[in-house]
């Protein structure tokens, strides 16, 4: 087979980019370029190494046609979808590969693993487009060894294809494919492959864009227009036909190189398929690899469009199909183009993208969002340890990474259990107790949260074991412990990082009205807190003990995780002394 000489392409030139759409164009911008995928000097280029594998900063950048040209120069709406030019993230990779018979391909392939592609998401072995053929249609050209098999010689060699369809072809009659149905099944695809190849045309625009293509790069001519009248348009492009096969990708590193030039355990298997077989199904070929926008990971974008040094923004918390994000300073004026890359490369998991513009100040811990991307709807589903939460990040508060430390609470607890939740939220422990326990008292601030709280109570069929309240929380402890309930209950979650510690006060003096000849069993208390100290739970062990008013409380502390550099959360288990229970100091509600 004749293949056209490729050139090797040198990343020594510089290809301008536009990426931003004219609503940004407001922004102070530094002076150097945005995009660093490129090198100006040859001695620059020299002085870089890049690991093994697809980069931005390699392969070719493909010409741009009039079309795309004009579009660009035109002037664009202002939408998020024109922020980044996708065009400009393809990347041309010229390699080798060799061309198998389909049936022979895996073994191949684990004979030369050490030297195929092995690039990150891109498979050994890939599909030839328009070599295929159905199985049944695969008996007509077996190849057998002796005469009685097939008709292709009396000395028991091999029967090419091509010899086969020139047989055929002989045997073709006015009466065209009635008679010579294989020869049609040959020559044109059937009605379910017409019917698939045509739905695929008609929902291309809505299927998942393709992130790569492998051609095969040949010469033009030849054979072809006599091949294409026999065997069809869909085999436009093979010279010759030897039936369904898939090409092994070789390393890079061979894209260049010719047959004699090739490690030898891949000249050792050409060698072999020579010398078996007079006409070799084995043979080199040179292909082109395109690598689209779609394929890219969200870091390698982003490291292409922010200025050099900028920390990458490759990490976000997901509330169902919503992306928070918590951007810095700097990257404000690139938040558009950050928030765009994060929902392409993570749909349709995320359909809305938002980041937080203000701290938590409100006493219903909500946060103020700004929506960048995707539609504009806060309202979302969470699914959390096998139950649904509806959530509204617009007006009440969800962490999902919280997730491992709700479930850690949750397998302390058992079915004779009594939960109290002061800070219930929309019931991520409350609900997911209620599964588990006899009896859960639930109970939040927020108006919205509590209404949320009820309406997943019913999601998830536990309404009947969750009673709610909307109240402050040292009223709902007061209320909880002054009434009848009090003996029930087993243990007390206050999930209120910021300010939970300063609630314990209002447990002083909540047994003090009890009978006194009844049998108390006192319950565990599980509070959470912040703490920037260089011992954190030495902190935060001193200020449960200044709320509780007491010298020695037995606490069993753990942190939870770090939420900002030096600012540990924390969660202290107790058990409610019964000095502090009996307390003459009562609080004053």
């Amino acid at each position: 087979m004749v293949t056209t000489k490729l050139l090797h392409l040198k990343p020594n030139y510089l290809l301008p980019l536009t990426i931003f759409s004219p609503k940004l164009s407001s922004f102070s911008l530094p002076k150097r370029p945005i995009l660093s995928l490129f090198w100006s000097t040859q001695a620059e280029t020299k002085s870089q190494t890049f690991s093994y594998g697809p980069s931005l900063n390699k392969g070719k950048i493909p010409p741009k046609t009039p079309f795309q040209t004009q579009k660009q120069d035109a002037h664009q709406p202002e939408e998020e979808e024109n922020l980044i030019d996708e065009e400009n993230f393809t990347r041309i990779f010229h390699l080798a590969a060799l061309r198998v018979p389909s049936n022979d391909c895996f073994a191949l392939e684990n004979r030369l693993r050490g030297h195929l592609l092995n690039w990150p998401r891109i498979k050994n072995i890939a599909r030839v487009p328009g070599d295929e053929i159905e199985e049944e249609i695969m008996t007509l050209f077996d190849k057998g060894k002796d005469g009685e098999e097939n008709d292709g010689g009396s000395d028991g060699e091999f029967e090419s294809l091509v010899l086969y369809r020139e047989k055929l072809v002989k045997e073709f009659n006015y009466m065209g494919f009635v008679k010579f149905k294989n020869l049609a099944k040959i020559s044109r695809p059937g009605k379910r492959k017409r019917k698939e190849k045509k739905g695929d045309e008609e929902s291309k625009g809505n299927g998942r864009k393709e992130f790569c293509v492998v051609e095969v790069v040949e010469e033009e001519g030849g054979d072809e227009e006599e091949m294409k009248g026999l065997l069809g348009e869909e085999f436009k492009g093979q010279r010759i036909w030897k039936g369904s096969t898939r090409l092994l990708l070789l390393d890079e590193r061979y894209g260049d190189k010719g047959s004699e030039e090739l490690p030898q355990a891949i000249k050792a298997v050409l060698a072999e398929e020579t010398k078996e077989n007079r006409s070799s199904t084995i043979e080199l070929v040179r292909c082109k690899l395109t690598l689209f926008y779609d394929y890219w990971q969200m870091t390698e974008i982003l490291e292409a469009l922010l200025p050099e040094g900028m920390i990458i923004p490759s990490a976000f918390e997901t509330v169902g199909h919503i992306a928070h994000l918590n951007l810095r300073d700097e990257h404000l004026p690139y938040k558009n183009v950050i928030a765009k890359v994060v929902l392409d490369k993570n749909r349709p998991k995320i359909q809305t993208v938002v980041n937080k513009i203000d701290a938590i100040h409100n006493d219903y811990r909500t946060m103020q969002l700004e929506v960048l991307a995707g539609n504009c709807s806060l309202v979302t589903t969470v699914v959390e340890n096998g139950l649904r939460f509806h959530v509204d990040l617009a007006t009440v508060y969800w962490n999902s990474r919280l997730a491992t430390e709700r479930q850690r609470l949750l397998s302390g607890f058992n079915h004779k259990d009594v939960i109290c939740d002061v800070f219930s939220g929309v019931g991520p422990i409350a609900i997911s107790a209620a599964k588990i326990v006899k009896r859960v008292y639930a109970n939040d601030l927020n108006p919205f949260a509590v209404e949320y709280l009820e309406r997943n109570g019913v999601l998830n069929k536990v309404e009947r074991k969750i009673k709610v309240f909307n109240m402050d929380g040292r009223r709902f402890i007061n209320a909880m412990f002054s009434s009848e309930k009090a003996h029930s209950i087993t243990h007390v979650v206050l999930n209120l990082p910021k300010d939970a510690a300063e609630f314990l006060v209002a447990f002083r003096g909540v047994y003090r009205d009890q009978p006194s000849d009844k049998e108390f069993s006192f319950p565990m208390i599980h509070v959470y807190g912040f703490s920037k100290a260089r011992d954190p739970e030495f902190d935060f062990h001193e200020r449960i003990r200044i709320a509780l008013q007491e010298v020695a409380v037995n606490v069993d502390m753990r942190r939870v995780r770090l939420v900002a550099p030096g600012k540990w959360m924390l969660c202290a288990s107790f058990i409610l002394p019964e000095s502090v229970a009996f307390a003459e100091c009562r609080l004053n509600m």
